[in-house]
Formats: C-alpha cells, sequence, structure tokens
C-alpha cells in the first residue's frame, strides 16, 4: 500500500540534486569559463511481482510484472564544450576546442617527477591545476600569473643562438615545464660610459640523475632552474665579477608584452635598448576525456579518474622546430621537473630534419583542432533559456511527486476511517 510513498520519496529527493545542479548553472551565467552540467535520472530498484515465462506447448509466454521504487541520479554530467568569448585584457587568452592551461604554484614544478607523470600522486604533472580562464598578467614579482595568484606553466627561454653566417638570432626554449616569468638583466657600464644590459636566462643543470650535467668543453657552464633564484654561467662569468648567482640581477623591464595566438609564445620589447625579447611559451595540456575531469572549484579541474592521460605540448605543434633546436644545445637533453624529452643517451644526435624530437610517452603535439584567442575570455556554455526550461519541468516533477505522496496519504486515511 505505501509502495507509492517510497517511490515518491526517491523522486522528491533525484528532482531535489536536479534543482540543485539546475541552480548551480543558473548561479554561474556570467562566470567566465564555466561549464555546465547534466543531470540524468535512472529508475531505481525493481521487486518481482511475477516471473515471465517463454511459453510451452499449450501456453502462450508471459512478460514478468515488477514493481518498481522511484529513480535516482544515475550521473552529473560535465559538458566542456565552448560557447561565447568576451573581449578582455591584451594579455587574456582562451582556448577553442579542447585543451587546457597548466597553473599552480611555484614550488610544484621543483618536487615533480618525470617519472611519475601517469600517476596521481602529489609529484605527477597531474598535480597541476587545469582551467580554461586565461586571465594572465605579469604581476609584482615578475611571473605571470593568473586572477587567484597561481603561476602560468610553460616552457622558458633558456638563451639564444647566433648563426655564424646570417647573424640571424634565435631563441632556445627549454623543454623543461616550469612557472613562466620575465628574465633579468645585468646592468654594464663600458670604460667610455656607455651602458648596456645583457639578458640572464633561466636554465638548468640537473639531469635526472641529480648530478650535474657539463657542456661538452667541460666547463660546467650550464644553468639550473629548480626555484627562482637560477645560478648564471659560472664559466662564462669566471674572473673577479663572477660567477654571481643570478638573485643578484634584476628582474628586466618589459614593455609592450604580448601573447601569439598561434603558439603561445611570450615577447616584450626591452626598455632599455629597444630589443625583443622572448620569454618562453604557454603549456597546453590535453585529456583523453574532457568531460571527465575533476572539479575542484574556482573554475580548476584536475585530470583525475575519469579523465585518462594528460598530454601536454604547445599550440600549433611548434615544438617540433623549437624542440630540435633545444636538443642541438647538447646540455638540454636531459631535464628534470617534468621533462617532455626523454633524456639522449648522447647529446650530440639531434632529431633529424623535418623528425620531431622525441617526447616523453604518454606526451604529444595537440591536435589542428585547438585554438587561441589573444585579448579574449571564454564565457560560460549556460544557456538561460534552456536551464528556465529545466526548471519549469524539474519543479512540475518535484510536485507530482508530493502529489502521490499527499494521494497516498488520503487512501492510508481511508484505510483508517474503515475501522470506525
Amino acid at each position: 500500500m505505501t509502495g507509492s510513498m517510497y517511490a515518491s520519496v526517491a523522486g522528491l529527493r533525484a528532482h531535489m540534486q536536479k534543482l540543485t545542479v539546475i541552480g548551480n548553472n543558473v548561479a554561474n551565467v556570467n562566470t567566465q569559463g564555466y561549464k555546465k552540467q547534466r543531470t540524468v535520472f535512472r529508475d531505481s530498484i525493481y521487486s518481482m511481482y511475477s516471473g515471465g515465462s517463454n511459453g510451452s506447448a499449450s501456453v502462450g509466454g508471459m512478460n514478468p510484472s515488477q514493481l518498481g521504487y522511484g529513480s535516482l541520479i544515475g550521473s552529473i554530467d560535465l559538458n566542456m564544450s565552448s560557447a561565447s568569448y568576451n573581449p578582455g585584457n591584451p594579455t587574456d587568452c582562451a582556448l577553442v576546442g579542447d585543451g587546457f592551461f597548466l597553473v599552480g604554484s611555484k614550488d610544484t614544478a621543483s618536487v615533480t617527477n618525470p617519472a611519475s607523470y601517469e600517476d596521481f600522486s602529489s609529484e605527477s604533472l597531474k598535480s597541476l591545476n587545469l582551467t580554461r580562464v586565461g586571465d594572465f598578467e605579469f604581476k609584482a614579482d615578475n611571473y605571470l600569473t593568473d586572477g587567484k595568484g597561481n603561476v602560468v606553466y610553460g616552457f622558458m627561454c633558456i638563451g639564444e643562438e647566433t648563426d655564424p653566417e646570417t647573424g640571424k638570432t634565435t631563441p632556445i626554449i627549454s623543454d623543461q615545464l616550469v612557472p613562466l616569468r620575465l628574465p633579468k638583466w645585468e646592468k654594464i657600464v663600458a670604460q667610455d660610459g656607455t651602458v648596456s644590459y645583457k639578458m640572464h636566462y633561466a636554465r638548468t643543470d640537473i639531469g635526472p640523475d641529480g648530478k650535474k650535467v657539463e657542456d661538452a668543453d667541460g666547463t660546467g657552464s650550464a644553468q639550473k632552474l629548480v626555484d627562482d633564484k637560477p645560478i648564471y654561467n659560472a664559466g662564462e662569468d669566471a674572473g673577479e665579477n663572477g660567477p654571481k648567482e643570478d638573485e643578484e640581477y634584476e628582474f628586466a623591464q618589459l614593455d609592450t608584452i604580448s601573447i601569439d595566438a598561434g603558439t603561445g609564445c611570450i615577447t616584450g620589447i626591452s626598455k632599455a635598448d629597444g630589443r625583443q625579447v622572448t620569454v618562453g611559451y604557454l603549456a597546453i595540456g590535453s585529456v583523453t576525456n574532457p568531460n571527465g575531469v575533476t572539479h575542484i572549484g574556482k573554475s580548476y579541474y584536475r585530470c583525475m579518474e575519469g579523465a585518462g592521460e594528460l598530454h601536454v605540448s604547445m599550440l600549433g605543434g611548434v615544438e617540433r622546430e623549437l624542440g630540435k633546436s633545444a636538443l642541438q644545445a647538447k646540455n638540454w637533453t636531459s631535464q628534470v621537473n617534468g621533462s617532455m624529452a626523454t633524456a639522449a643517451a648522447d647529446g650530440n644526435n639531434p632529431p633529424a630534419d623535418g623528425a620531431a624530437p622525441v617526447y616523453k610517452s604518454g606526451t604529444g603535439i595537440l591536435g589542428g583542432d585547438t585554438e587561441m584567442m589573444v585579448g579574449f575570455l571564454e564565457g560560460p556554455n549556460v544557456d538561460l533559456a534552456e536551464e528556465i526550461s529545466e526548471l519549469i519541468t524539474t519543479q512540475r516533477g518535484y510536485q507530482a511527486n508530493t502529489r502521490i505522496i499527499t494521494v497516498t496519504d488520503s487512501m492510508l486515511e481511508e484505510l483508517v476511517n474503515m475501522k470506525r
């Protein structure tokens, strides 16, 4: 007699949970980068009233008769599709298609172990937060930071190489995933009073075995970026003025900082001599199942169970050319703190022309569908009209379940009154 009441109570609970999901979607109708959720109902348990049969020579078959006991939440799905983009600041970035920006704390890179790349430990690259909100800006500490104070991860410029024939200077980009920050410079005053500035780039000189990696000439003049205190080239600066630790120098002052939409390259114009300085490249993460990421709040996600593998790369496959250049720098083939490249046995063997560098298992080049817009922030994908219509049907479903309880209560009241 009261089975209908139990079923309705289950229906009330399921509809109330759906109302919570709808309310959260509506509350975030103006939240940048918000991804709406969808509630899927499933029918609940059943009891067998009478079994079914396949029939016999004399009688036909019968279907089973079952009594259901309401509904429940089958799943609450995340819809990672894009909908709209809003104009923002010059260094704001928005991804079109699958992909995430990688953000975290400054010390995450120093504890990241490439060997634990595919697990969920605190040392894995998966400990970084994923976000679609690219409200980036170089803050007072000269790190590229989002609006919540988390530093943005990418691949930094570790130096420059000049073609002896053409004289063209091109940046060397590390394959080490680290927080992006401005380089430092050293003010040099010549005997004639001429002032020039020498750029100090952050590098690494520690290999996967934890030992220092030396240059081919044995000078040990490599540099490292374990935290925000890199050591400048000791071999080059040896003398009465060196070696110096990089923290003694000031951060370079750059003007007109811009981010290339096609590659994610961050550049700026030196205020001292007007030359263009390459800071680094934004790292882009993609997961096997974008709808399976775990929401941790404040527009951040984690690649946990259900999301699959995390792939880290650059936009447009630009790492193919940059990787060749980095490997040709010999001592940059062995990296730590989340290396994107497998350590080569011999640093003198860069990839063949046209070939991609050897990247760690589980990483790869993003597909051509992932693009970036600069000067924009991604808007929410909430359709308010759709949410209101869902709200109305959910409200009516809730009311109908309460009506079933009321009717069941009236029937029980009639049963009790029969004794009077």
